[in-house]
């Protein structure tokens, strides 16, 4: 398949047209343009020649078999034109042409009809519509209507954007960026991020996978592909729409803290993609994983001839979890003997500004040579006497198998030191921010290379009993379950919950309250009040029997007030569990990737600072046990000033059991555990309170 798009035999433009501006002769003009050795044929009904080609009148001319044809025809005409050249065995097809779902109603349409051409023929692939097209350097094929040609390199990327393509194209010929393949997905109506993954994977002219993507079609997909890829190659993509104007409704909290761009980011970092959040950190960390070895540790050493960069270059590796590392004695003693009395001989290293271009090199070999040293950051500040160039060609010559950035402060002075570092497979930044982000990036692939992969584990629960619940809930049309019916899918998998017993009559809860020993918490227990709390549904600490009793009374009056709709079957009265820490632990549905797990602790963490990790479920332990320390409170369940740390095994188990339950059964839609009390190390996790909705059932809106 792939073959046929990127080394095609022949290339037919249909559309292709005498009228430079228009995109039917920018694409014929590229294609002819930039060396493609292969055969290129212009359609138009007109027939004639355009750009000396020989112009054939329609699609029924074109050579069976034909491998690749771009199509800039009207919109309209696309589905017909498309069948056309499948009835031909035309293998690979770019449609370039707009108007389609972009523009809705007709368009949308229009694109339907696309998608049922290429399902109707299976041995046709397309691209598009509403992209700019494809390009690949190593052929010179340059099948779309970008305004140049990219220089030839290691980065493969694609994007779902055309105008992001136009516009980074553009800019990749002024930093002197190149690319092994570049693609414009447009629409998606056929082959998507996932192909492009498959396809710069097995590409041996990409060395780098960059993407902009602005949505996923099939993420379980995605994230199947990618685990795989990330394992070959870098793979770093740019991911739009990360504000909260996209997140969805939700009646959890896990829903709500959700919003949309938790999902992307618990995915990639799950398959090991890394993410950028801007195109520069995109092309920064792309250049050096494309150019530079991956460091072997955290190590870092910096070389300056100005203290302040130095400084903001340490914080900044300090800040990134980098360690600054000391030199051993033999190294000092080496830098001593030939830097000013006044210049620093440990890390950061400043030569101070009377550094030549030699004592940089000097200096910079030394340091790799440093056992404990992993890798270099190469700061240099142009002086009057001091010239970036005279620089970069001395580091540029310093044999290395470790990574080293260079860093050209400033911006005029400097462009000739920074061409030659870029052509020299060096990379170099403006400021010392960006060169350590981009380390901390390299480093962080080189741990995901090194870290085994992991399989689920799946907490065998009681299916049965989880079946029976949700049986009931379907058959009574409800979707939302009352806390006897929450507690007994918990217990199935494993969780523990707190006692309680069910109470109809104030009597009756002041047995039960008896029964469990006081104090207790009393909660209503209504199937169709799901946030108990928001109605005066809760009573914690009732101590005496006479509390219980006034509680009962006055808690089941007021609901039946505020809520006279509602189903009040009594109360559940609870044991009063203390002596652990208060966590949120949930689940979400996320369109793309399915269930979502999210953890934090409770309180103010989760209320105000949104102190939460989210992770695609199902999990490995590791991962869960990973997610927990990802949090910054995360030390709080350490143990600090000598309180006991918590059971974190428990709390792990806890996530599992949750992430087992919506693997089990898709139709959990949301689920909180709010809170799941932690008790210290050894002792357990109970489940206090919590919620699970059910999705709306097949064929109900």
């Amino acid at each position: 398949m792939f073959e046929a798009f990127f080394r095609p035999q022949q290339v037919a433009v249909v559309g292709a047209s005498s009228q430079p501006g228009k995109v039917g002769y920018d694409v014929l003009r590229n294609l002819l343009a930039n060396g493609y050795a292969g055969r290129v044929l212009p359609v138009n009904p007109h027939g004639g020649q355009i750009l000396g080609a020989p112009v054939l009148q329609s699609v029924a001319e074109l050579p069976q078999d034909l491998d690749l044809a771009v199509v800039a025809v009207q919109a309209a005409l696309v589905p017909q034109t498309v069948a056309d050249l499948a009835a031909r065995g035309t293998k690979a097809v770019v449609v370039v042409s707009a108007g389609f779902k972009e523009v809705g109603g007709a368009g949308r349409e229009l694109e339907r009809q696309l998608k049922e051409v290429v399902r109707q023929h299976p041995s046709m692939r397309l691209i598009g519509p509403n992209c700019v097209g494809i390009i690949d350097t190593t052929v010179g094929l340059n099948a779309s209507f970008a305004g140049a040609m990219p220089q030839r390199g290691g980065l493969g990327f694609f994007s779902q954007s055309g105008a992001m393509c136009l516009a980074i194209l553009d800019w990749s010929l002024d930093n002197n960026i190149g690319f092994s393949k570049f693609v414009s997905l447009g629409n998606k109506a056929d082959l998507t991020e996932v192909e492009m993954l498959e396809l710069m994977a097995d590409d041996p002219e990409t060395k780098v996978i960059l993407g902009y993507l602005e949505a996923v079609e099939d993420g379980r997909r995605f994230m199947e592909t990618a685990r795989r890829v990330t394992r070959v190659k870098p793979v770093v993509l740019v991911k739009s729409g990360i504000t909260g104007a996209g997140a969805r409704a939700a009646s959890s909290h896990t829903g709500a803290l959700a919003g949309a761009d938790a999902a992307y980011e618990a995915a990639f970092q799950q398959c090991g993609v890394q993410r950028a959040h801007s195109v520069r950190d995109l092309f920064n960390l792309a250049v050096a994983l494309a150019n530079q070895p991956l460091p072997a540790g955290r190590g870092l050493s910096i070389l300056t001839n100005s203290g302040g960069p130095g400084i903001i270059c340490a914080d900044a590796a300090e800040s990134h979890g980098l360690h600054l590392v000391g030199f051993n004695p033999e190294t000092a003693d080496e830098l001593r003997s030939f830097l000013p009395e006044i210049a620093s001989v440990y890390n950061p290293v400043d030569t101070t500004a009377g550094a030549t271009p030699q004592i940089y090199s000097r200096c910079l070999g030394t340091m790799l040579e440093d056992g404990n040293v992993n890798g270099a950051v190469v700061i240099v500040t142009p002086t009057a006497t001091l010239k970036a160039l005279e620089v970069a060609r001395e580091i540029c010559a310093v044999p290395a198998s470790k990574p080293v950035f260079a860093v050209l402060m400033g911006h005029h002075s400097i462009q000739e030191g920074r061409d030659y570092c870029q052509a020299h497979g060096m990379p170099v930044y403006e400021f010392p921010e960006e060169a350590v982000q981009a380390w901390r990036g390299m480093l962080d692939y080189r741990l995901w290379q090194e870290a085994r992969p992991l399989a689920p584990d799946l907490v065998p629960g009681d299916k049965q009993a989880v079946a029976r619940v949700i049986a009931g809930l379907r058959r009574q049309g409800r979707l939302h379950m009352s806390e006897l019916e929450v507690r007994t899918c918990l217990a199935a998998y494993g969780v523990g919950v707190a006692r309680s017993l069910a109470a109809a009559t104030s009597e009756e809860a002041v047995a039960a309250a008896r029964e469990l020993g006081l104090p207790v918490a009393m909660k209503i227990d209504s199937p169709g009040i799901s946030h108990k709390s928001d109605v005066g549904g809760v009573r914690v600490n009732l101590a005496s029997e006479a509390e219980v009793a006034e509680a009962f009374l006055e808690m089941t009056d007021r609901i039946q007030r505020l809520s006279p709709q509602a189903w009040l079957r009594g109360v559940l009265v609870q044991e009063m569990v203390g002596g652990g820490r208060e966590i949120i632990a949930g689940l979400s549905r996320d369109p793309q990737f399915g269930h979502l797990l999210m953890f934090g602790l409770g309180g103010i963490y989760v209320e105000v600072l949104k102190d939460v990790a989210f992770r695609v479920a199902p999990l490995a332990r590791a991962e869960a046990l990973e997610m927990v320390r990802s949090i910054r409170s995360f030390p709080l369940l350490r143990g600090v000033r000598g309180e006991a740390p918590a059971d974190l095994s428990a709390l792990a188990q806890a996530l599992l059991a949750l992430g087992s339950l919506a693997h089990d059964f898709p139709e959990v839609a949301e689920a909180d555990i709010n809170p799941l009390m932690v008790l210290p190390r050894g002792q357990g996790a109970v489940a206090v309170d919590g919620r699970i909705a059910l999705t709306q059932p097949k064929g109900d809106s």
